[in-house]
């Protein structure tokens, strides 16, 4: 796994996209110059449930902020169904990431722990900030379901990193 760096490119893919079509990942739609790409585990897990379910609620507010918001996992298409008919969703949900995608998003993977899981590795949690040029300007990845960036914050932080022209931060790796 090779983590993808801040102020670099996001790696443009493409993915199924509930209700029909595919979903660029790091090409904003819907008059939005930036996008947020939220990669979660899937169907199985009742933490990503939550998660979606703040971010529906933000999805709002993010638009104002210019920012185009999406949702994906490796999920197939009917679990990404019944997760947007469980948690009311109408943010466009991206499914059926390959687990070379995730690994092209430096994303951790995990096997599932039985077939009561899932039946499937999936990607675990990652958040990415695509900036209006395509690059990273925020980034997080986990290895666990438990460690996630809070989304108030991260809209907070984009409302300022676009009203200050903040540079993106974290460009030097630590020796």
């Amino acid at each position: 796994m090779t983590a993808l760096a801040a102020g670099s490119d996001f790696p443009k893919f493409e993915v199924a996209q509930l209700g029909g079509g595919t979903l660029t990942l790091g090409a904003p739609q819907g008059g939005h110059d930036w996008q947020l790409v939220v990669v979660y585990r899937g169907l199985h897990c009742p933490l990503c449930k939550k998660y979606l379910a703040q971010l529906q609620e933000l999805e709002s507010q993010f638009n104002e902020a210019g920012v185009d918001v999406v949702a994906v996992s490796g999920d197939p298409q009917d679990k990404a169904q019944t997760m947007a008919e469980e948690k009311g969703l109408s943010i466009r949900l991206g499914h059926g990431m390959s687990v070379e995608q995730m690994k092209t998003l430096g994303l951790y993977v995990s096997d599932p722990r039985s077939p009561n899981e899932t039946d499937r590795p999936f990607a675990e949690p990652g958040l990415f900030v695509v900036n209006g040029e395509g690059s990273i300007q925020m980034v997080d990845v986990s290895n666990a379901p438990f460690l996630r960036p809070d989304l108030q914050g991260v809209l907070n932080g984009i409302n300022f990193v676009r009203a200050n022209d903040y540079p993106i931060r974290g460009t030097h790796k630590a020796a």
